[in-house]
């Protein structure tokens, strides 16, 4: 791809394999397509995609949106985030089979650091309200929970360039993100350094 960046071949390539690239490769790649291409639908993609993906990178201030709880509460992110606590925001959804096997890891580190200064705030990209709810009691969350119950177009996952569930983004006490895609062993041990 880098080596064919300019011609049809790679563009094809480019737009085949750039979810597998880092954002830096992307933003790199992006700038060398020449001007013919700038307005691909496909490579206009890339770079919204691209340029959230920078925007919500480990060392930026987190971005805040508003949802609704399940009870129909409207609730923004900032009501959690940036008020001295470690949060982590939890993109799942209770069709999400990945998702609902990572939970006892989440439902164990929120038993754990919930009052040392942690908050997990749940983003749910399901579209039944009622299979939501059903499995925030069936998996033992306690956590706050927001949806617009949008699907894969949510809102909150638009804005943090989530392509994939389960994923997570960490935010210390001051907004600021520590870290993405955090899950299993490699989370706990991130919490274990930060909440220390």
């Amino acid at each position: 791809v880098q080596k064919n960046i300019t011609n049809p071949v790679g563009i094809m390539l480019f737009k085949q394999s750039f979810y597998e690239n880092s954002t830096e490769d992307n933003d790199a790649l992006l700038k060398q397509i020449p001007a013919n291409y700038q307005n691909d639908e496909t490579i206009v993609k890339i770079k919204d995609i691209t340029e959230k993906q920078k925007a919500t990178a480990a060392g930026q201030k987190f971005i805040d949106f508003e949802m609704l709880t399940p009870d129909g509460k409207p609730v923004k992110l900032s009501d959690y985030v940036g008020k001295g606590k470690v949060v982590l925001i939890d993109f799942w959804a209770s069709w999400c089979g990945p998702c609902r096997r990572e939970m006892p890891n989440l439902v164990e580190a929120y038993a754990q650091y919930k009052n040392k200064g942690f908050e997990i705030v749940g983003v749910s990209l399901d579209q039944s309200g009622e299979a939501w709810k059903d499995a925030i009691e069936k998996l033992n969350i306690t956590w706050p929970q927001m949806s617009d119950l949008k699907y894969w177009n949510c809102e909150g996952a638009q804005l943090y360039a989530v392509s994939s569930i389960p994923h997570t983004v960490l935010i210390d006490g001051e907004g600021t993100i520590i870290a993405r895609g955090l899950h299993g062993e490699e989370l706990q041990t991130k919490l274990a350094e930060v909440l220390k």
